[in-house]
Formats: C-alpha cells, structure tokens, sequence
C-alpha cells in the first residue's frame, strides 16, 4: 500500500516542477558509530535515529504515553516505547545497505534497542552487526540509509564516528546525492509512459537509493 500510494503521487505530480515529484512522510535524522575489531574490520554499527515532531506525537499518541504532556516519559512508559520501531517483518533490511569492496555485506537484525523523548522527538538506536563471514570483504566502506520508495527520509545531520583507532588509519566521506538531476531523470522516465502505466510492471525504479547521502569509509588496512 505505502509503494502504490508514492506511485500515484509521482503520476499526479509528473507535470509539476521537478522538485514536487518526491514526497517523504517521515523525517528521520540520522547517525552512526561503526566499531571495527582488532583486525581492523568493521564489526558493527550502531544506527541512531531521531524522528520528526509530528511522527514522534502520533507514536506517543498511538502507545498512549506522555499522558501529562509534560515531555517527561515514567520509568513504564519508556519500556513500552523501547523497540517500537525494530519488530522487523522477516527480510526487511532495516532501511540499511553497507557494502564492502563493492559487495552487499549481511547485517543482523537490531539488537540492544534503547528508545527516548527529547524535547517531543523520539531518539531510538539499536546496533547492526556484520556477519563474521562477511567481515573479511576487503575495499572501500559504503552505507546508505534509505527507505526504497522515500515514504522515509533520512537525513545524516546526527554524528558519524569512528573509534579513536580508525581515525588516524580511515578517510570519511559523506556523498550528497544529486537530488535535482535524479528528479529530473526519473520525470524524464515517466513521460515516456502511458498516463495509466502500471508503474510496477514496467520495473520503473524505487527512487530512495538514489536520494541518499553515502558515507564512504577508506582505510589504509583496507
């Protein structure tokens, strides 16, 4: 339903300026701490994620919590919060691809979730870990953080570090994405289909990849 909802947003929007064909709903404001082992290979990452205001009422509202609207959540009612947002459906990747040298790395599903209320928006983390097969994988660190039909947006404005090691041994990079040229690509895209194309069948793309800042990680051990 959420994908065929941004699709017919996109045909609605197709003759509109460029800039009004993508719609995010959800604002996310975005953060990692990627940990390596003592072979120098990246091991884990941790994902914080700090939700826009209005999301952050309708989950207060939904959980039935800050009853008070004082801001302040009781001891019960930040359990109830915490892991709201990593009971994953089976296969979903957690809006999380990192590659290695080029290659899809495997992720675990989130573990050690924390949740809180700041100032009305809810901050929540939880860690991603690297298969052990996987960490091996040599070459230039990649991370995207996307929703694939951009019904979320995250935005990487919360800090991205790396351990006191890595900082003298890796260089890193955030990518801006060429949002205006993308739009423009996929408007270009979708003129040249029928009015009522079935947006699905003609494998027209999910757009959210392409709307997201990369973070390149390059190390010397690499």
């Amino acid at each position: 339903m959420r994908f065929r909802f941004f699709y017919s947003g996109v045909l609605a929007a197709v003759l509109l300026p460029v800039p009004a064909v993508a719609h995010p709903h959800i604002f996310v404001d975005t953060g990692f701490a990627l940990e390596f082992d003592d072979a120098g290979r990246l091991s884990q990452v941790k994902v914080t994620w700090q939700y826009d205001e209005f999301y952050s009422l309708l989950i207060t509202e939904d959980l039935q919590l800050d009853q008070d609207g004082d801001g302040i959540l009781t001891p019960a009612e930040r359990a109830r919060l915490i892991g709201f947002d990593t009971n994953w459906d089976e296969g979903f990747n957690g809006d999380l691809e990192i590659h290695a040298g080029g290659a899809l790395l495997a992720l675990s599903g989130p573990l050690e979730a924390t949740t809180a209320l700041d100032q009305g928006r809810i901050i929540s983390s939880h860690i991603r870990r690297i298969a052990p097969t996987d960490r091996s994988r040599q070459g230039p660190i990649s991370m995207k953080a996307f929703d694939p039909s951009y019904y979320t947006a995250y935005d990487i404005t919360l800090p991205v570090t790396l351990p006191a090691r890595q900082q003298g041994e890796c260089l890193l990079e955030l990518i801006e994405p060429d949002i205006v040229g993308g739009l423009a690509q996929m408007q270009a895209q979708l003129l040249r289909l029928d009015a009522n194309a079935d947006l699905e069948e003609n494998d027209f793309p999910l757009i959210g990849g392409e709307f997201a800042t990369e973070i390149r990680v390059s190390c010397s051990t690499s």
